[in-house]
């Protein structure tokens, strides 16, 4: 089973469908397997207190004006679905409130994602677990508890799911990437388990390609520079392009484990050891 890497658009088009359209090429022309967005009902999510309070932004000095520029309406959402469909890549979206989750049922996405913030939430992952769809679930901030928590409600349920190690540090620093908790989730659980980076760079990545990841998610965007809280720990289309490149050598090179003499050593075996065949 090939490793899905997920490109996670999030909220770095900073609210311009066109940015948005440019990060899925992106996503495309790299070889990625899907992209993802965020969705999130700015007033279910963010307190009035929160959103009165002041922040600078291209959209004003308060949170509000900050929030909702971030945020696609449906008409934007109705274009991503179309533009992923025409070009052939699979989208969907981390739903933040339920009523986030509902809005995103109208365009039928084959997956779902449980982001960190929200899998402390039981009745949020029961509505996720009823609709039976392939979830990725993300587990940072989280421990053993919350995660048994998650994991029950969604084999309860019956629906099929992936844990994501992750780190919610913007960006991490390696140091704390903790790669081998892949394998304690993976024994834990007897369940697949994919990687969610937040670091600069790709070796951590590569490292948890290695250590057996079954997905890997990586922040995207078309340059680190521009706006947004999500650009340093993001990957350019260089670094994408490396990274989708990297992970597929990595899958190739681990195999499947057997210990066995290949074709190509046959020859060279006879040779080398020539001078042995008469002990």
């Amino acid at each position: 089973m090939s490793i899905f890497i997920i490109a996670d658009a999030g909220i770095n088009h900073n609210g311009d469908i066109n940015i948005a359209k440019k990060l899925i090429k992106l996503a495309k022309d790299t070889g990625c397997d899907a992209v993802k967005f965020q969705k999130r009902t700015i007033d279910l999510v963010y307190s009035k207190e929160i959103l009165d309070s002041s922040r600078e932004s291209p959209w004003g000095t308060t949170q509000r004006e900050q929030k909702e520029g971030l945020e696609f309406n449906l008409e934007d959402y109705k274009e991503i679905d179309r533009y992923c469909k025409g070009l052939g890549i699979e989208w969907f979206a981390s739903a933040w409130d339920l009523e986030s989750l509902k809005f995103l049922r109208q365009f039928n996405c084959k997956y779902n994602k449980i982001a960190s913030t929200m899998i402390v939430s039981e009745s949020f992952l029961k509505e996720v677990a009823k609709e039976g769809k392939y979830t990725f679930i993300s587990t940072a901030m989280s421990d053993l508890k919350i995660i048994d928590k998650a994991v029950k409600i969604f084999k309860d349920a019956n629906c099929p799911f992936e844990l994501m190690h992750c780190i919610g540090i913007y960006p991490m620093n390696h140091k704390d990437a903790n790669l081998r908790a892949i394998k304690t989730l993976r024994d834990r659980y007897n369940c697949k388990v994919g990687y969610s980076g937040h670091e600069s760079g790709l070796a951590v990545s590569y490292g948890a390609t290695a250590l057996g990841a079954t997905s890997i998610e990586r922040h995207i965007t078309l340059d680190r520079a521009m706006y947004g809280s999500d650009q340093a720990a993001s990957v350019e289309r260089a670094g994408l392009q490396a990274l989708v490149g990297v992970i597929r050598k990595i899958e190739e090179a681990l195999g499947d484990g057997e210990i066995k003499v290949l074709e190509g050593e046959k020859p060279i075996a006879a040779k080398l050891r020539a001078h042995l065949e008469f002990e």
